[in-house]
């Protein structure tokens, strides 16, 4: 296994593994031992669990980059708002972990809470809140709305539907081929109301 090999199969086994136990829930050995490899290579790669960990939430947070393209779209706030939550659904369906992570940072926040998991999400509710405040300029949204309750309401019924999907797998289609209607009904709900 060449080092690229070596060092994505050690992301690999630890994003699985820290997201189902936490950082503190999982040693450097059971980490080499899942992965394959010795405890050195995790010394070499990552200078120890911590940095293994650290480059995991680096990895997952990562995509957090796209809300920045969605800024700077040449479209109006509502195409925004739908590409918001079609890149929500999708990137809830690429990393099935960040979830994960996110909830346990934010109640149980590591010391990689300030340096990685904060800044990627005050820069999306940053660009969200500005979205939002646009469109009620442009009277395309109600003046009395609150931009950060919004994009807060927003952000979390989004993500509640994935979070909530072993409690709800019994009577909500929670698969991909819906992810469309589902987009739709998230656009009727914030543009429309109930």
């Amino acid at each position: 296994m060449d080092k690229k090999d070596l060092r994505n199969s050690l992301i690999a086994t630890a994003t699985r593994l820290f997201a189902e136990r936490g950082l503190n829930g999982v040693s450097i050995r059971e980490l080499s031992t899942a992965a394959g490899v010795s405890i050195s290579m995790i010394s070499y790669y990552f200078d120890g669990k911590e940095g293994l960990y650290s480059s995991v939430l680096s990895e997952q947070f990562s995509c957090f980059e796209y809300m920045k393209s969605i800024k700077e779209r040449d479209t109006g706030p509502l195409d925004k708002i739908e590409e918001y939550i079609r890149w929500s659904i999708h990137r809830n369906r690429e990393y099935p972990y960040l979830l994960r992570y996110y909830t346990s940072e934010l109640t149980n926040p590591t010391r990689y809470f300030s340096v990685i998991v904060q800044p990627a999400l005050e820069t999306a509710l940053q660009i969200l809140i500005g979205i939002i405040r646009e469109g009620i300029d442009k009277k395309l949204f109600r003046e009395e709305l609150n931009p950060e309750d919004t994009a807060l309401a927003m952000a979390g019924m989004v993500n509640y539907y994935f979070l909530s999907t072993l409690a709800t797998q019994k009577f909500v289609n929670h698969s991909p081929e819906r992810d469309e209607e589902l987009i739709r009904h998230y656009m009727d709900i914030f543009c429309k109301g109930l």
